[in-house]
């Protein structure tokens, strides 16, 4: 081998050895940078309907500053979620819209109380469509209605109370038999909206969302059970540590202030 060939094959593996260090570097990069990346959480939140608006506010804020979590919402009669939790249903927080269902998962221990709080309180109010000439302004009149919208009480909180609010006025015998039962407040707001009924019982938070109906009356809080949204973080939850940070986070000034814009009232 001649010193030319010698330097010329010294040469090439050189280059051999830096270009395998180079791509060795390159990939540890590659994974450190990998490794910094915060990984994507999907939360999955059961919550009543009647917080469908503010909860949507909310989510955006929410997501516009912690980009890795992104929230799914399944709106419900509380009832109804309640029941698809205690079945395993994969979900990671429980906005109720009643303290019974809510204390149902924590008595089977699918919610620590500490993981948990009462948020919210609402009014029960009596709503009828906006050009309605039945002249039902409270809900003693209710008995000039042909049909009325209520909850199924059973696994809708806002029934309960209504149901509970005409047994105490003492008229639920006498308009039982025209009450047509939906699976959820929007329901019965959808049912006022397209006059398929003369009157309905929801939450003052859904009336206000609606242009379509009218507050005839508010229920006097004497007449009902306290009308209060526990919330928890589910104790089984696949993302315990981003539940946590969102269940906070509905609990600061800037969430609050948005609940309170759709009627909310503060309890904490």
């Amino acid at each position: 081998m001649n010193k030319f060939t010698h330097v010329l094959l010294s040469m090439l593996l050189l280059l051999l050895v830096v270009s395998g260090c180079s791509e060795n570097v390159k990939n540890t990069n590659s994974e450190k940078k990998q490794g910094d990346q915060v990984k994507s959480v999907e939360l999955t939140i059961s919550a009543a309907a009647s917080l469908q608006d503010a909860l949507t506010d909310i989510k955006t804020t929410f997501e516009k500053e912690h980009s890795n979590v992104k929230i799914t919402y399944n709106f419900g009669a509380s009832g109804a979620l309640q029941q698809q939790i205690s079945q395993g249903a994969p979900v990671d927080i429980f906005f109720s819209a009643a303290e019974d269902k809510f204390q149902k998962l924590e008595q089977g221990g699918l919610i620590e109380k500490k993981n948990g709080t009462d948020l919210l309180g609402n009014d029960l109010v009596l709503i009828v469509p906006k050009d309605s000439s039945k002249g039902i302004k409270s809900f003693e009149k209710l008995t000039k209605a042909d049909k009325i919208a209520l909850g199924s009480p059973e696994s809708v909180p806002a029934g309960q109370y209504g149901k509970e609010t005409l047994g105490n006025l003492n008229i639920l015998s006498a308009v039982e038999g025209k009450v047509v039962y939906a699976k959820d407040v929007r329901q019965v707001l959808t049912y006022v909206e397209t006059e398929n009924v003369d009157a309905g019982i929801v939450y003052k938070t859904d009336a206000l969302t609606s242009s379509k109906v009218k507050i005839a009356a508010t229920a006097a809080e004497n007449t009902h059970t306290p009308i209060i949204y526990p919330i928890g973080v589910i104790k089984n939850s696949s993302h315990p540590k981003e539940a946590a940070l969102f269940y906070e986070y509905l609990q600061n000034q800037k969430s609050m202030k948005i609940f309170k814009k759709y009627g909310f009232k503060g309890l904490k």
